[in-house]
């Protein structure tokens, strides 16, 4: 019996080993700002990588590009919330970067302070507007629908560009006369910062493409090496991605927690972001989101917000299949 443990005991160590070394190594990196500073928390805090197989290394970024300036120079693999223009636009310039899932609808609201004399969206000609910096997908959607809808070109306007805290700090400074900002800020905001909503991104979006569609302002991103010589490695984290946006769903005060934790929120910020969290996280890939994404891609290109033409191969869809197969 004795040595049927020690064998035992072997046996198993020998499985954990093999396991441990079959485990696919994962570099993803994401900007630790707006929505993608929650979601990461909750994607690092728990082990649905592991459990998927994903050997995860996380890197994190202060700048909303890097993640994208990150997978053209070979830094990281893989990067969710990676803002779309600048996907596009590398793309287009012959990095070898793929989109394998949208991830971040744009959940984006234009707002002023409640007594400020601005009334309508047409009224921001002239003013300086604080959004996410200049060649992230809020600032392209931003200029494409205030030039679309409003007749207000990008050298109309003064860009200010910050992350969320930092804009609601500029708003109640008055160092900006309006802001585009995402309503999870608007409504950890509340009562401190009294506001005027002018319109959002959905509501605009559609008045410009004549659609129901939502644009998307980040995607899931990955290097061409990665995801052509190892789709069923993308189909894991895809996977490991949909499993941490059902369990948050399932588990608001535990979110909670680990934002109170791990992204250093305050407990009513939290609480917002946990009650958002299906409205601001996404993992699709379907028909009718890839045609969105075309249109996007034509609305930017139309009014020379971005260059180059949209890469037939750029839309990995083979991983999001296979994730569907998954158990």
């Amino acid at each position: 019996m004795r040595k049927l443990i020690i064998v035992a005991a072997l046996a198993a160590s020998a499985a954990l080993s093999a396991a441990a070394q079959a485990a696919e190594k994962v570099r993803i990196g994401y900007w630790t700002s707006g929505v993608s500073l929650g979601y990461g928390s909750v994607l690092e805090a728990k082990d649905f990588l592991a459990r998927r197989g994903i050997d995860a290394e996380f890197f994190h970024f202060p700048d909303v590009n890097a993640p994208v300036r990150a997978l053209a120079a070979g830094s990281i693999d893989l990067a969710f919330g990676a803002p779309l223009a600048g996907v596009f636009s590398s793309a287009a310039e012959g990095v070898p970067i793929k989109i394998f899932a949208a991830t971040q609808p744009a959940d984006v609201q234009f707002v002023v302070p409640a007594d400020s004399p601005v009334n309508t969206l047409a009224e921001l000609k002239g003013k300086k507007i604080g959004m996410s910096p200049a060649g992230s997908s809020v600032a392209v959607i931003a200029s494409a629908v205030l030039e679309g809808n409003h007749g207000i070109r990008s050298n109309d306007f003064s860009l200010v560009g910050a992350n969320e805290s930092r804009l609601a700090q500029f708003l109640a400074q008055r160092q900006v006369d309006a802001a585009a900002l995402r309503s999870v800020t608007i409504a950890q905001v509340g009562d401190e910062l009294k506001l005027k909503r002018l319109g959002s991104f959905a509501e605009e979006w559609k008045t410009l493409t004549k659609s129901d569609a939502v644009p998307y302002i980040g995607v899931g991103a990955v290097s061409s090496g990665l995801v052509d010589g190892h789709p069923q490695t993308v189909a894991k984290v895809i996977a490991a991605l949909r499993d941490t946006l059902a369990w948050g769903d399932a588990h608001p005060d535990e979110v909670v927690a680990i934002l109170k934790k791990s992204a250093n929120l305050p407990d009513n910020d939290a609480r917002v972001y946990a009650g958002q969290w299906n409205a601001m996280n996404r993992l699709a890939f379907e028909p009718q989101d890839l045609d969105t994404l075309r249109r996007q891609h034509q609305v930017f290109a139309a009014g020379g917000l971005i260059k180059g033409d949209l890469t037939p191969d750029l839309f990995a869809t083979e991983p999001y299949a296979q994730s569907k197969h998954l158990n």
